[in-house]
């Protein structure tokens, strides 16, 4: 199984990464769960998604714990979550940031991706929202799902202009980490 912990700010759509990166999961023939961590949320509040793939039905109904990748959306929770706790040592950690993973200076075993999530949102979108580029950056360093099954979730998410939209920021996110990984 595969457990991934997406750390976001409400607003940045992660609940909705989260909930399309299941349903790619699912379309790609895998069993999926995913399930938002709530408090005290509002636009701008740090806010946990969860997200579990694998190819057996899936019976634990927690919290993830001790995920195999985590996914940080706003690189200035580095600063005030412990976004790394309880990580796998040989897991990953994805982080939408323009800086390189060296200058970060993140204690932990883990792989350390980097990519500018942001910045292709504001490109492709016209806003900072990147939860289609997270996924496609996930789905191009992890492997779990294909990128076809992300483009289908993400059209049957987002309608017309709006859905094109997503899906090319899903589609360079993607490409760039395909890219990165030669």
């Amino acid at each position: 199984m595969i457990e991934i912990r997406i750390h976001g700010r409400g607003g940045q759509g992660s609940v909705t990464a989260a909930e399309l990166m299941a349903v790619a999961a699912f379309d790609d023939g895998k069993e999926a769960q995913a399930f938002p961590a709530f408090g005290v949320e509002r636009r701008g509040a740090p806010v946990l998604a969860f997200c579990r793939i694998n190819d057996k039905p899936i019976r634990i109904r927690s919290q993830i714990y001790s995920p195999d990748y985590v996914i940080v959306q706003d690189p200035t929770l580095l600063e005030t979550v412990d976004v790394l706790s309880g990580l796998k040592p040989d897991g990953t950690v994805l982080i939408n940031t323009e800086r390189p993973a060296s200058e970060l200076g993140l204690d932990t075993e883990a792989r350390v991706v980097t990519f500018p999530a942001t910045q292709i949102a504001l490109e492709e979108l016209g806003r900072p929202i990147m939860n289609t580029a997270v996924l496609g950056a996930f789905s191009g360093v992890s492997g779990a799902m294909s990128f076809e099954a992300i483009e289908r979730s993400i059209r049957g998410r987002f309608s017309d202009e709006l859905g094109e939209k997503n899906v090319r920021a899903a589609q360079r996110a993607y490409d760039l980490m395909k890219e990165q990984a030669k």
